[in-house]
């Protein structure tokens, strides 16, 4: 790491202050197309896939790369040129306490050097339209591209050692050696059963359904989310379930037996700014841990999806998770396939999918959908007019399409 001694640092000079501070205000205002371009880098490349895929940790990141911008800017509009402190607000500590309770070490703090980069080309595409000085300009290049690694190094060391604190508090916690436990089960380690059993007050025998209940608001009620785990575990039947605190924001639950998605939806819906996964159920360890993974591709492909949806089983999704693994030949394969369907009416939709549910009988499909049986003939035949084929040339193909749309959107 590039130490910079703040105190060797001249001021710059009052045209070049004045040019900082009017790009610092640029910055504070910053466009869409700026924060997105920040986003993909930071949440891009191999050593971020984790970071990635969570979509808590990926929410948290976004505010975190918001936070860095504009406090660098700010500073600098107060005092251009000045060193700026490093940034040690709301948002990066909470980047970092989730970091610890996930057991990522700090090579994931490289979305801060990413974002750096990321953050200078932008800077630079604002300094030339600041002044046609060369002179002025090389000034104005020279300090700010300074201020930036510094400001960057300050809060890379002081995240990184709010991290070691962070797992130092976490490894004479009870969570933590429950977490430990659990990620010892996941991984296959051989550990006495009844030792497991007596550590985490959970019985490894029978059937298991895991769960993720996680949020991805910032300013999340943390208290509804062990609210969310007893209403779930409630509607098994299971008063103690086993529960493990992810990150700050995210529960992973195991309970036993099977958790049905009406029930789920009705015990917990009342609880605003929620999420939930749930895995496949099976029996004993295989089924906790297959479960659990199964729960964590439900999470990860409701993420990927920008999906609307807060509650989605495995069950649900797992033909959908398959086929959207790429998202970009995915979208491709949902316009081809639907043509015009794809921005039909709701109800248009859905008397599609109701009659492939039912086996392409329209008579069942009306009595499922409480329509007339005409009703569904004539919505089938305004669906034929805008697929590029007609439905009865593709159903496999429009069934899957359409719940591809209906998880990705929302619809």
């Amino acid at each position: 790491m590039v130490h910079h001694d703040v105190m060797t640092w001249d001021p710059p000079s009052p045209r070049v202050r004045e040019l900082l501070r009017a790009g610092a205000r640029k910055v504070l205002d910053p466009s869409p197309e700026w924060l997105d371009e920040l986003d993909e880098a930071t949440l891009a490349g191999p050593g971020l896939r984790q970071i990635a895929a969570d979509p808590v940790l990926a929410a948290r990141t976004r505010r975190t790369n918001r936070s860095n911008l504009l406090s660098w800017a700010a500073a600098n509009v107060r005092d251009p040129g000045a060193p700026v402190p490093a940034n040690l607000g709301e948002a990066p500590l909470t980047v970092a306490r989730d970091l610890a309770r996930r057991g990522l070490n700090e090579s994931a703090l490289d979305a801060y050097r990413v974002g750096q980069a990321v953050a200078e080309r932008i800077w630079l595409r604002i300094a030339f339209t600041l002044t046609d000085d060369t002179d002025e300009l090389r000034e104005l290049l020279e300090v700010s591209l300074r201020s930036i690694g510094a400001f960057v190094d300050a809060t890379v060391a002081a995240i990184s050692a709010q991290i070691q604190a962070e797992r130092g508090e976490l490894t004479r916690g009870s969570n933590a050696e429950r977490r430990e436990l659990v990620t010892l089960l996941l991984g296959g380690a051989p550990i006495p059963t009844d030792r497991v059993e007596a550590a985490l007050g959970y019985p490894l025998g029978g059937v298991h359904t895991a769960a993720i209940v996680w949020s991805e608001d910032v300013d999340a009620d943390l208290g509804a989310l062990d609210r969310a785990v007893d209403a779930l575990a409630g509607t098994a039947g299971e008063r103690r379930p086993l529960s493990v605190i992810a990150s700050a924001a995210t529960r992973w639950v195991w309970v036993h037996g099977r958790l049905d998605t009406g029930a789920v939806r009705r015990a917990v819906g009342a609880l605003p700014g929620l999420r939930i996964a749930l895995g496949s159920a099976g029996p004993g360890l295989d089924g906790i841990r297959r479960s659990h993974l199964d729960a964590l591709d439900t999470q990860r492909m409701l993420a990927r999806l920008g999906s609307a949806q807060w509650l989605a089983s495995h069950q649900q999704i797992e033909l959908v998770a398959l086929v959207t693994q790429d998202a970009e030949r995915a979208d491709r394969f949902v316009s081809r396939t639907l043509g015009d369907l794809e921005t039909a009416p709701e109800e248009v939709l859905d008397t599609v999918r109701g009659y492939l549910a039912e086996q392409c009988n329209a008579a069942r499909a009306a009595a499922a959908l409480f329509t007339h049986r005409n009703t569904v003939l004539r919505r089938l035949a305004r669906a034929d007019q805008l697929l590029p084929r007609p439905l009865a040339e593709q159903v496999l193909e429009v069934g899957v399409a359409l719940e591809v749309l209906r998880w990705r959107g929302g619809r």
